[in-house]
């Protein structure tokens, strides 16, 4: 009679669970060892108990496998990262198209083309965009106005304010300035004040003699000090009298 199959589960009894572990491992190991050997096979075996104890084998050395292992990996991996990253590329470039033909689209519609597929509401929000647009660039158009006015006028100021700067420097040329001397009685006048100590307003004086007071001074032989003297003590008379006719009212 033949053996029968065995149901692959775990075995619940420890002691057997071990026995089985120990006498399954070497063969394993064992006929790892013979496909190395029989094919030329590069094998390497790596186990580890339930404890953690560990168990290996290596045709070729265990680091040399592992470290050919890995870079057979990387170069299986390599091709596939390759793949997505082009896949992502052409996914990119069909959506940049698309939002290129959509854009197009739109421009055509702001020209006034291209409005069959359009409804009520979108030729609302089109006419809308457009009255917008309409209106911003009228205030650029007016602002930009306004700006080169701007700077007509200041121009003009400038080229008036040099006119106006070189007639100057011409006046100047033809009348330089000169030094005029007060006349000889009116500095003996202000003398006499020093001296004497009256205090008569500059101005009074010189309005009277403007008047005509300094031609009647010249024309009665008297200088111009005493003539000051006696039209001060007419208006102190004059304000005397007119105190006592106040008192006497």
């Amino acid at each position: 009679m033949g053996r029968g199959k065995i149901e692959i589960k775990r075995i619940e009894n420890a002691n057997s669970r071990q026995v089985t572990f120990s006498k399954r491992r070497a063969g394993l190991l064992k006929k790892a060892q013979e496909l190395a050997i029989l094919c030329d096979a590069e094998v390497a075996v790596i186990i580890f108990s339930n404890t953690g104890k560990l168990f290996e084998f290596s045709s070729s050395g265990m680091k040399h496998t592992l470290s050919r292992y890995n870079r057979c990996i990387e170069s299986s991996e390599t091709p596939i990262d390759g793949h997505k990253a082009e896949k992502q590329e052409h996914e990119e470039v069909d959506n940049l198209r698309d939002e290129i033909t959509t854009l197009q689209m739109k421009q055509l519609q702001l020209l006034g083309k291209d409005l069959t597929g359009l409804g009520f509401k979108e030729l609302q929000n089109l006419e809308q965009q457009l009255n917008e647009g309409l209106l911003l660039v009228k205030e650029k158009k007016l602002l930009m106005e306004q700006l080169e006015q701007s700077r007509v006028q200041e121009q003009r100021a400038m080229l008036e304010n040099e006119t106006l700067r070189r007639q100057v420097s011409e006046l100047r040329c033809l009348f330089p300035p000169v030094d005029c001397p007060l006349p000889a009685y009116l500095e003996y006048c202000s003398l006499e004040k020093k001296k004497v100590g009256i205090r008569i307003p500059d101005v009074i004086c010189n309005s009277e003699i403007e008047r005509g007071d300094s031609d009647t001074t010249l024309h009665l032989g008297l200088p111009s000090h005493v003539y000051c003297k006696r039209k001060e003590a007419e208006r102190d008379t004059h304000s005397n009298d007119s105190r006592s006719q106040m008192g006497l009212l």
